[in-house]
């Protein structure tokens, strides 16, 4: 399999938000500015190039009976990891994200990629593909975050770009709605251009 072409399927051709719509309650939850999607996205990314490169070593090993069980084992540990790392490092992001941490371990994409790819391929196919669609994501709710923080409080990873009132709709969840709507018109019309 081509490399370059098993990574940048996530950014355009298979992005888990954009094409697929997977993932998307963090998706709309966590993305009221651009610093908590790239935080929630940096998080996902790790745990899906971690996860996908263990299922790919020990598929072998794990019966199919319970294999989607092990999946979530394997998956919950590196959330274990993330949540910890967060908790101690970062916990403005943390608090700001919540919940949404430990729900990467029943995240579609997640889950996903390691059920569809990472037990059918090799190791480092394995990581690069985990590392296309953990960054594709981590691109979805960046640009996401932003737009919905540029357009809802004028400011740009935290930073007042637009001062006077801006349109606190965007914040809020049905804004959520309506910037993730016409980012998915945006990116079906790149991904026609493109293909």
């Amino acid at each position: 399999m081509n490399q370059w072409k098993n990574f940048s399927k996530g950014f355009i051709k298979e992005n888990a938000v954009f094409v697929l719509f997977l993932g998307l309650c963090p998706t709309l939850g966590v993305t009221t500015s651009a610093i908590n999607g790239l935080g929630m996205g940096l998080a996902t990314t790790f745990v899906l190039v971690m996860s996908n490169l263990v299922v790919s070593l020990v598929k072998n090993l794990i019966p199919d009976k319970v294999r989607i069980p092990a999946f979530i084992v394997i998956i919950a540990s590196f959330v274990t990891v993330v949540e910890l790392v967060m908790r101690g490092y970062v916990p403005g992001l943390f608090d700001a994200l919540g919940l949404f941490i430990p729900l990467i371990v029943v995240n579609c994409v997640v889950l996903g990629r390691a059920e569809a790819f990472a037990s059918k391929n090799t190791i480092w196919s394995s990581l690069v593909d985990g590392a296309g669609m953990g960054l594709g994501f981590t691109m979805a709710l960046t640009v996401l975050g932003a737009v919905r923080e540029l357009l809802g409080s004028g400011a740009f990873f935290g930073m007042k770009l637009i001062s006077g009132d801006a349109m606190l709709l965007f914040i809020l969840p049905p804004g959520a709605f309506l910037a993730l709507g016409y980012l998915l018109v945006l990116a079906n019309m790149i991904k026609e251009k493109t293909s």
